[in-house]
């Protein structure tokens, strides 16, 4: 769960892309947004000097604090840490996202899959290939791996919404956490064919690795993004 100051900023920051706070004007005063949130004027404070640092917001004692809506990022952008899915993201920001299959078979797992998803060879995996469209644009390459098991009744419908929202809602599974890789890679023939890739392009490559509660890994994943297109950003905040 999310700290409160994260929760404001989240809403702050919707706000001010949805023009509700245009740019060029004053946010609301700090006492408002206490009264509005009911929390206390350091957990607004913290939230405030988040977008600041993002570039959204400028605060000068005696001045109040304005809007600038000129994030310092100039492609999308999502938290390193967030593993709550791509639709779930999309849906909080009200964007469009659909997801075509592009394969979706099982088959006995690969060394590398075992090791990731510690099964055994004799234990069969969903093999999946799937491309996110943001917007009507190809956005995502996703290559994903899960336990058969695990992940009983998946269905190419189910593949074209949410695979974690049927996870979580009718499987009624829960995940602990993910551990996540991000470099550099060379495209690949699925990257040209797909996201429009040249040949020469870099693209940003995540591997990651997701668990369930019980400490099970539920998914074993590689996301390949255009290197013009997304990004991943890590805000280190310290309080104490």
């Amino acid at each position: 769960m999310k700290p409160k100051y994260e929760e404001i900023a989240d809403t702050l920051r919707e706000r001010i892309k949805e023009n509700i706070y245009k740019a060029d004007t004053l946010l609301p005063n700090q006492t408002d947004l206490v009264k509005e949130f009911n929390v206390s004027r350091m957990t607004v404070k913290k939230a405030i000097g988040i977008l600041v640092m993002e570039g959204l917001l400028y605060s000068q004692r005696g001045s109040g604090t304005k809007v600038l809506n000129r994030s310092f990022w100039d492609k999308d952008t999502s938290p390193a840490n967030e593993y709550g899915g791509l639709s779930k993201q999309m849906n909080d920001r009200h964007k469009d996202l659909k997801s075509s299959v592009i394969l979706f078979e099982v088959e006995f797992p690969s060394q590398e899959v075992q090791e990731r998803l510690a099964i055994s060879a004799e234990q069969p995996v969903y093999k999946i290939i799937r491309l996110r469209i943001l917007e009507n644009e190809p956005f995502i390459l996703e290559h994903t791996y899960m336990p058969c098991d695990l992940v009983p009744g998946l269905t190419t419908d189910i593949l074209k919404e949410s695979i974690y929202t049927y996870v979580k809602e009718q499987l009624l599974l829960n995940f602990a956490g993910a551990y996540r890789n991000i470099q550099a890679s060379k495209s690949d023939e699925y990257d040209q064919k797909y996201l429009n890739c040249k040949k020469d392009d870099p693209v940003l490559e995540v591997q990651q690795v997701v668990y369930l509660k019980d400490g099970r890994p539920i998914e074993f994943s590689c996301s390949r993004n255009r290197y013009d297109q997304r990004g991943y950003s890590i805000l280190n905040v310290d309080y104490n």
